[in-house]
């Protein structure tokens, strides 16, 4: 069905290939536009969106362990550190 496609990313004008897979990938999660940058310069830019986040520091309402959120804590609401919240997204996928 799919066949590979070769595109030019807009960032840096390099192509690379979209491959059939990725096309499929794609197609089923709804996406209905085409990659515009190559893998690489798709990284660099999360990177640099994730460097300039604002991180703030709280407790983790599990372990009273030290958790680093990207938003302002609200007072009242229960936060998490990385390691329990992973455990909590593992039991309520577990649980579904």
């Amino acid at each position: 069905m799919y066949e590979d496609k070769t595109l030019v990313c807009k960032e840096c004008g390099n192509e690379f290939v979209f491959t059939a897979g990725e096309q499929e990938f794609y197609a089923e999660k709804g996406f209905e536009n085409e990659p515009q940058r190559c893998k690489a310069c798709r990284q660099a830019r999360k990177e640099a969106i994730k460097s300039s986040r604002e991180y703030h520091d709280t407790i983790c309402a599990e372990c009273g362990g030290p958790a680093r959120i990207p938003f302002k804590p609200v007072e009242g609401k229960k936060y998490y550190c990385s390691e329990c919240f992973a455990k909590l997204q593992e039991a309520n996928s577990l649980a579904e």
